[in-house]
């Protein structure tokens, strides 16, 4: 902390011709009964795409990310029950408060159970909660100051 230069999220490779080790925080692993319908609604919702796939059927794996930083969410399909509970949650940042109310709206459209939308002001923001086909809270806000509150953090 302190330092004015950014963090190096990558170290040289282990080996010659390897890419760059990650360093960091790198995914966040949900399981899921149903991949299919999991990369479905990440893919609707949280504009996410699978970017490796892997397995077979009843313990596939895919990573899926919508591309802004080297962060992934791993679905993990498995038969058992498994559903995270209380406020855990993914959150995903979209442009607008319009669009949080459109996403809302969708997943309400859609089925899916939601919550809100909310405003809790600065950090927070504007903010909703829907549930994916799994129970799992996905949550989509507006004005989140998640990377002016890690910097501001000395």
């Amino acid at each position: 902390m302190g330092s004015d230069e950014p963090p190096t999220p990558r170290t040289e490779p282990l080996h010659p011709g390897d890419h760059p080790v990650d360093l960091g925080l790198t995914h966040v692993a949900l399981p899921v009964s149903d991949l299919d319908a999991s990369i479905a609604f990440y893919g609707e919702f949280a504009d996410m795409e699978v970017v490796h796939q892997r397995g077979e059927p009843g313990e596939r794996v895919a990573w899926i990310s919508d591309r802004t930083r080297p962060f992934v969410v791993v679905l993990l399909e498995r038969s058992v029950d498994h559903k995270l509970g209380g406020w855990a949650h993914l959150g995903v940042g979209l442009p607008s408060r319009a669009e949080v109310d459109r996403v809302l709206q969708r997943a309400t459209d859609a089925g899916h159970e939601v919550l809100g939308p909310f405003d809790s002001g600065p950090p927070v923001g504007y903010w909703g909660i829907m549930a994916d086909p799994d129970g799992h809270n996905l949550e989509v806000a507006y004005g989140q100051e998640v990377g002016f509150t890690v910097e501001s953090a000395d």
